[in-house]
């Protein structure tokens, strides 16, 4: 038995009326943009026979490092140092606990917006003693203006969609009922690390003859821009 307070609600009408017939659309937009920031981690290696030894090799050749990236001003956005490691590396044979060498180990991480002068740091960072380049990584930085430009055209697209379903119909478009991105109202899911526009790696050995090498030649990899969004609108009622 239903009151009269339930017989007074309406009724939803998900797909409209006849009177507001509803359109649902989905408006996409891809870019290809340059990257704004290209990032190299650097990896300092140590090893000597005594633990000290290798502490001091250690800690200079990271501030060699970071003296070198730091010459290079504002074209370093961000200059970071991560993880830093000295381990003891035990005699194969032999009974106890007998040290046959310390390893030293220092990550840093530098993100660069020159990429003229990218080449020249990579290159001069390899050329450095025991020390390890990988990268670079291109990205775009969260606010970049390219997700907006990328989102105003799924809009767009989606409204051209509409009014070409409409002009179908000889009608044109009334209100727009919804917009939402796709996936809007899911849970949120992590996001996993980016992944990396062009890896190069390279190291030289402690006493590798030093050439003064021409800096690298790097193009930077061009960026994708996704963006999606769903649209729901209502048209004038057309005369079928």
């Amino acid at each position: 038995m239903t009151t009269s307070s339930e017989e007074a609600q309406p009724t939803a009408a998900p797909y409209g009326t006849p009177d507001a017939p509803r359109i649902a659309v989905r408006g996409e937009a891809r870019l290809e943009v340059d990257p704004e920031i290209a990032r190299i981690r650097v990896t300092v290696l140590a090893r000597g026979k005594d633990r000290r030894a290798a502490l001091d090799d250690l800690t200079r050749r990271n501030t060699t490092v970071l003296d070198l990236v730091k010459t290079y001003g504002a074209a370093v956005e961000r200059l970071e140092t991560g993880a830093f490691s000295i381990t003891p590396e035990l005699k194969e044979k032999g009974r106890g606990e007998r040290i046959n060498a310390y390893h030293g180990r220092v990550h840093i991480t530098a993100e660069l917006t020159d990429f003229t002068a990218l080449g020249e740091l990579t290159t001069r960072l390899a050329d450095l003693d025991l020390t390890r380049v990988d990268g670079p990584w291109w990205s775009l930085r969260p606010n970049s203006p390219a997700h907006k430009q990328a989102r105003q055209q799924a809009v767009k697209e989606a409204v051209q969609r509409a009014r070409e379903y409409a002009d179908a119909l000889d009608t044109t478009l009334a209100a727009l009922v919804e917009l939402a991105d796709i996936g809007a109202e899911a849970p949120a899911q992590p996001f996993g690390p980016a992944a990396p526009g062009g890896p190069m790696r390279s190291a030289r050995a402690k006493g590798a003859e030093a050439t003064d090498a021409a800096p690298l030649d790097l193009e930077p990899q061009r960026q994708r821009v996704y963006a999606q969004v769903n649209a729901r609108f209502t048209m004038r009622p057309p005369q079928l």
